[in-house]
């Protein structure tokens, strides 16, 4: 597929926004990629159909369908065979965009390992590691467990790059204790060590790490209080796997009486914008 393309995954529709803020955050982050003279591509399932750009009727649907899948890599063919609605994780996105040939791809944070667990290490770090695109995220959610997760994006290999930043961001949050050892400051720089990985065969995906906007940053110390609430009362409640994170965020939202909302949707905006950018610059180099 050639063209500056840019996938977005639908998680964040179906299961990470409520209604009707998630169909237009959807709208919106297609519009930032349009902005920028690049063309959105959102992956979902429909009725068993993998769908690499949604239609605005079909972003509607999956906004409001009752149980819709959420998927990674592992259960695509489940949803597939089986003729169901889902929508798709980071490792999932990944997955599916690679097939069609698209090499950019913007989300809001990728999964990781999680905190207080025995072991939950998300698909996102595994299909990261294996597919050759670039992924433009606010780092990992501040929920997460970031020393572990950072050790196992090293473990396996994925080439992390600060975008304007010498920290290593924390969704919500711009900065954190954790620093990033490469850091670029133009499009072009992400672009040409993403292609320089290509002739030289090194599989794997280069995560960009793009702070939010720094008008819509969560304190830290505040962020953390909300956080050790909710992750208190899902541990009591026994909330793990693929209900974890969805639960986590709709009660930090509550908590923080929405601005980890607007936080969210400020910096999924930003991510779309900056793969808009790295996708023109692809396709001029």
């Amino acid at each position: 597929m050639r063209g500056a393309f840019v996938a977005l995954e639908s998680t964040v529709i179906a299961h990470g926004l409520p209604w009707p803020v998630n169909f237009e955050t959807a709208l919106a982050m297609e519009k930032e990629v349009k902005k920028q003279g690049s063309i959105p591509k959102t992956i979902g399932i429909i009725g068993g159909n993998i769908k690499v750009g949604m239609t605005k009727d079909e972003l509607r649907y999956l906004s409001t369908a009752k149980s819709v899948m959420k998927v990674g890599t592992a259960e695509i063919a489940v949803a597939t065979a089986l003729k169901k609605d889902a929508a798709t994780t980071v490792s999932a996105t990944l997955k599916l965009a690679d097939r069609e040939g698209i090499e950019v791809f913007a989300t809001g944070g990728i999964g990781g390992v999680h905190r207080d667990v025995e072991w939950d290490v998300s698909q996102d770090i595994i299909e990261l590691s294996k597919t050759n695109m670039i992924v433009v995220s606010a780092g990992v959610k501040s929920i997460l467990n970031v020393e572990k997760t950072l050790e196992f994006l090293e473990t396996f290999q994925v080439t992390v790059i600060g975008y304007q930043t010498d920290s290593f961001p924390l969704f919500h949050c711009r900065h954190s204790k954790f620093p990033v050892s490469i850091s670029v400051k133009t499009p072009e720089e992400i672009v040409e060590i993403f292609k320089e990985k290509q002739r030289l065969e090194i599989e794997g995906a280069i995560l960009v790490a793009n702070p939010i906007p720094v008008e819509y940053e969560v304190p830290y110390n505040e962020l953390m209080k909300y956080i050790e609430t909710a992750i208190s009362e899902a541990n009591s409640k026994r909330i793990s796997g693929k209900g974890l994170t969805p639960f986590l965020l709709g009660r930090l939202s509550e908590l923080s009486n929405g601005k980890t909302l607007e936080a969210n949707i400020a910096l999924l905006k930003n991510n779309a914008s900056l793969a808009g950018k790295i996708a023109m610059a692809m396709m001029r180099t």
